[in-house]
């Protein structure tokens, strides 16, 4: 090399674009699986305004109610006549094992209600084997013996490694009531309850519908939507209660069913147990238990803490067809102190529902 010459320093080849974007989907590719594994719910339910629509909106029939106001009053303020006699009332229900519940209910809609019909079954809607817990408690509803009409649907045996589709267990043992009402005696022109367990009319909204004539043939109940006990209430979002004037058409069914909905007409209290023990059986066995993602959702200790603090028992957002709403109800549900327009018995027998009312948010494991 000639003396004074510099030699010129090698220049670094930038690594080419296409390694560039292999090392990137490398990378990035398995974040993206294991987000969607883990959170895939949540990413549906919270893109859900983009991809789903709202189903038709209800027309909301305004609910007239004071206690000293008389059933031919409050008939004439909603349009209708009064009759000369009452409707019969038939209260069917799908029980599970909601028992603390069921005897509010019961209590609820005794003086209107002619016959009480349940049917449980001895699997879940999962498949699962069960006990029948309401033939195994009946004396704790002998107060309603002569209007009980009870029936047990007996599920198919779960296939070991086979998960039951929940939904047509369910559609199964919805098929089986249409019988068992008519075994119960049900004629054209009674009145037929139609909800869950949890879904609880109120008795003057069962007085009103019993004693007006010109209601419409198949409505559904607005119900003060409530969560884990009456101390933290959601909104008025409970819709698939329905009350419907029996005819050769009325088929046993919880979906929308009508287009008129009566306001303010009782309560809905989800996952309202007096134990953890009941958290659990309901959160494996009713036909949402795939969203029991993790084993660690069933600990005793963590369902508690959620319960005191209205959070969901899940860790999923709200199901909601806009952001304003979703935004809106995402969180923590607000604790009320109220226990004003709740079920006379409940509150009759407070020291033996404390868990259902204001401050009662402690349950006993088993």
């Amino acid at each position: 090399m000639a003396a004074g010459r510099c030699s010129r320093p090698r220049l670094r080849r930038a690594p080419p674009t296409k390694f560039l974007f292999i090392l990137f989907l490398l990378i990035v590719t398995p974040i993206c699986v294991l987000t969607i594994y883990t959170h895939g719910q949540n990413i549906s339910y919270f893109l859900r305004p983009l991809w789903d629509n709202p189903p038709p909106p209800f027309t909301h029939m305004p609910h007239y109610y004071a206690e000293d106001v008389s059933i031919n009053q409050l008939c004439r303020l909603h349009g209708w006549s009064i009759r000369s006699k009452p409707r019969r009332i038939f209260d069917a229900i799908i029980f599970s094992h909601e028992l603390d519940l069921l005897e509010l209910r019961w209590k609820e809609l005794y003086p209107y209600v002619t016959k009480f019909v349940i049917l449980e079954s001895n699997t879940t809607v999962t498949g699962i084997p069960k006990p029948l817990f309401f033939a195994e408690n009946l004396d704790r509803f002998k107060f309603a013996r002569k209007k009980i009409v009870h029936s047990v649907f007996m599920g198919p045996k779960a296939v070991p490694g086979v998960r039951e589709d929940p939904f047509v267990l369910e559609s199964a043992q919805r098929g089986a009531m249409n019988y068992l009402l008519q075994n119960a005696g049900i004629s054209d022109g009674d009145l037929l309850i139609m909800a869950d367990t949890d879904e609880i009319p109120s008795a003057h909204t069962m007085k009103l519908l019993q004693w007006c004539d010109g209601i419409p043939p198949v409505m559904h109940l607005e119900l003060k939507h409530f969560m884990y006990s009456f101390e933290f209430p959601v909104d008025f979002s409970s819709w698939r209660a329905t009350a419907h004037v029996y005819g050769p058409g009325t088929h046993y069914r919880h979906s929308r069913q009508a287009d008129v909905i009566l306001s303010d007409a009782g309560w809905h209290c989800s996952f309202c147990f007096r134990r953890i023990s009941e958290f659990v059986f309901k959160m494996t066995a009713y036909s949402h238990a795939d969203r029991v993602r993790r084993p660690d959702f069933l600990d005793f200790d963590r369902i508690q803490k959620i319960i005191c603090q209205g959070n969901d028992l899940f860790d999923m957002l709200p199901e909601e067809y806009t952001f304003h709403e979703l935004i809106k109800k995402m969180g923590s549900i607000p604790k009320s102190n109220s226990a004003v327009h709740l079920p006379g018995y409940l509150l009759n027998n407070a020291d033996k529902f404390r868990f259902l009312l204001p401050g009662g948010c402690l349950r006993p494991p088993e």
